[in-house]
């Protein structure tokens, strides 16, 4: 009798092994509905849309007078880069313009008091129109004095067009800012947590006023964490 008790209880603690699982050690705090956490986007980083000369028209530009963001700085890197356009004008929105920059030409904003975190989610917005096989690409200058360049392209031939990109899929080269070409291979995991310099660049040089070879640029938004200077 002692005996058929036994294998009875034996048979009992088999079978509640089976039924419950083993336990495991606790995991990460996952989201609702066992989802992982959601990556928030950034907030706007700097906007610039340029500031026409009271005179208006075509003319070189000046970083002072160019920018309608206070807390902004215009670098220009090569020469000929012309500010034109008119706010009243959607066919013509003010921006700026590469046609007689006779060496490839780049332009970048920089925050007077903050580096921009461009990891994560962190995106470009611009207003961009070609003409011919020229491009519009993105170049950042890390915190270290390094120059990239992406492989990113925007710009219709047709009209005005407003784009808007991850920097997380972008692949990058170095950028010799000096003359504004490509240097060596695709950099392995560029870090864009500390941006100094935003902006975009015409690596082929324009071709003169009419159809041909030129990017205009007119609104600029960047999305991205503010990291104090």
């Amino acid at each position: 009798m002692a005996r058929h008790a036994k294998l009875i209880l034996t048979t009992a603690i088999v079978a509640a092994s089976i039924a419950s699982p083993p336990i495991r050690a606790q995991e990460p705090a996952r989201g609702r509905g066992g989802a992982a956490p959601r990556v928030t986007r950034p907030p706007l980083f700097l906007r610039e849309e340029w500031k026409q000369t009271p005179a208006g028209g075509e003319h070189p530009v000046d970083p002072a007078a160019a920018l309608s963001n206070p807390n902004l700085e215009l670098k220009l890197y090569g020469k000929e880069l012309l500010l034109t356009g008119s706010a009243q004008d959607e066919n013509n929105p003010i921006h700026l313009w590469t046609g007689l920059c006779a060496t490839p030409c780049a332009v970048a904003l920089r925050d007077k008091s903050n580096y921009a975190d461009l990891t994560g989610l962190a995106r470009i917005r611009w207003v961009t129109k070609t003409s011919g096989f020229h491009q519009v690409r993105p170049i950042v200058k890390l915190a270290d004095g390094t120059w990239l360049v992406g492989d990113h392209t925007d710009g219709s031939t047709v009209d005005w067009l407003q784009s808007e990109f991850s920097l997380a899929e972008v692949h990058w080269l170095r950028l010799d800012i000096a003359a504004v070409v490509t240097k060596g291979n695709i950099v392995d995991k560029a870090d864009l947590s500390k941006v100094d310099e935003i902006g975009y660049v015409d690596l082929l040089p324009g071709s003169g006023h009419g159809p041909g070879g030129w990017i205009d640029v007119a609104t600029i938004e960047v999305f991205g964490k503010p990291v104090k200077r």
